[in-house]
């Protein structure tokens, strides 16, 4: 097998063997498989000291289960009249950032989408799909498959 390929210098070519390129292939997939370590017995290397159940248990403990997320959030109403209609955001924004966001979103509150009747008027050339096929051509049936239709009769008369 040969590949081609452009070089800065020119086209460059690769010839590869088959034969190797499958034991490589082979030996990758045999190397990259998953061992299951849970069922295996707790074997130290010689030399090297291993860890007693008590301490691989405080270490798991130390690791947290769960992402934790970022940062704590605020709860902001965009609509004050309105309590449903809540966002949040981030708690280590400084003060004035808060406000320009809070106001930023109570100003257009009228943008956001609280229900799917909320998203009515959208124009429907911009949802709508279209082929692109030239409407002068005349569309081509396509040939019945008939030797299915003879693999169904002879399967009937068996």
């Amino acid at each position: 097998m040969k590949i081609k390929f452009p070089t800065p210098g020119g086209v460059g070519e690769v010839q590869g063997n088959p034969l190797q390129s499958r034991e490589c292939y082979v030996e990758a997939v045999r190397k990259g498989q998953k061992r299951n370590v849970d069922n295996a017995p707790d074997q130290v290397p010689p030399g090297k000291k291993g860890k007693t159940p008590e301490e691989k248990n405080s270490e798991e403990a130390e690791t947290p289960a769960k992402v934790q997320q970022a940062e704590e959030l605020l709860n902001i109403e965009i609509i004050p009249e309105n309590p449903n209609k809540t966002t949040r955001i981030g708690s280590h924004l400084g003060e004035k950032a808060k406000k320009e966001i809070t106001l930023c979103l109570q100003r257009n509150a009228d943008i956001f989408a609280w229900t799917p009747q909320d998203l009515e008027g959208i124009d429907p050339q911009v949802i709508t799909h279209h082929l692109n096929i030239d409407p002068n051509y005349k569309p081509i049936k396509k040939r019945k498959d008939i030797s299915g239709l003879r693999r169904t009769r002879l399967s009937r008369q068996k």
